[in-house]
C-alpha cells in the first residue's frame, strides 16, 4: 500500500511540475490578480491531490484539473468576490514568459487587453481565455466550462465582439478565428 501511495505522490508531483505555468496563466486570466490566481491553483491542486487516483487515471488529467479550476473560480465569482485584471500597482507581479506563438501575450497593449477582458461577463471571459489563450477546441472548452459547444461558441463570439469594439485593440483581437 505504501509503495502505491508513494508512486501516486510522485506522479502527482510530476503532473504539478509540468502543468504549473499553464495552470497559473489560466488562473491569472480568470481572476486577474496574481495572488488570487495562486490561491485558485493551490485550492484546485489540493482537490486534485485528494482525488488523484481518479484524476490520474482519467483520459486527460489536465482537462480534469482545468474543469475543477473553472468550477472553483465560478463558485468564488458567485460569492461576488471582486476581481481585478489590471491591478493599480503591478510592480510585484511576476511576468509570464509568453509562448513564442502567443501573439496576445507579447502584445504591447496587453494591459489594455487585460482591462478589457476584466469587463467581460464571467462566462464570456472563460470562453475567450480557454479558446484563444489556452488554444482549446470548442469541445475541450465546453467540457472545462461544463456547458454545450454551442454555449462556448456563443460566449466566445460575444466576448470577441466586445473586445473588437474597443478601437485600441483593433489590431490585437482575433478576427474570424485565431490571429
Amino acid at each position: 500500500m505504501g509503495d502505491r501511495k508513494q508512486a501516486g505522490d510522485e506522479e502527482f508531483r510530476a503532473f504539478v511540475a509540468g502543468r504549473w505555468p499553464r495552470l497559473m496563466r489560466t488562473a491569472f486570466l480568470l481572476t486577474g490578480e496574481q495572488h488570487a490566481a495562486e490561491d485558485l491553483v493551490q485550492s484546485t491542486l489540493e482537490k486534485a491531490y485528494v482525488a488523484w487516483r481518479r484524476v490520474g487515471s482519467a483520459d486527460d488529467p489536465e482537462a480534469y484539473v482545468r474543469r475543477v479550476m473553472i468550477n472553483a473560480h465560478a463558485r468564488r465569482h458567485r460569492r461576488k468576490l471582486r476581481e481585478f485584471l489590471a491591478p493599480r500597482d503591478d510592480s510585484g507581479i511576476a511576468r509570464e514568459v509568453p509562448d513564442s506563438g502567443d501573439h496576445i501575450s507579447r502584445a504591447e497593449d496587453r494591459g489594455l487587453l487585460l482591462q478589457a477582458l476584466a469587463q467581460l461577463p464571467p462566462r464570456q471571459r472563460q470562453a475567450v481565455v480557454l479558446r484563444y489563450w489556452e488554444d482549446l477546441t470548442e469541445t475541450q472548452a465546453a467540457e472545462a466550462m461544463g456547458c454545450s459547444v454551442g454555449a462556448v461558441k456563443s460566449n466566445a463570439a460575444k466576448g470577441i465582439a466586445k473586445l473588437r469594439a474597443i478601437p485600441e485593440l483593433a489590431d490585437t483581437v482575433m478576427y474570424g478565428g485565431r490571429k
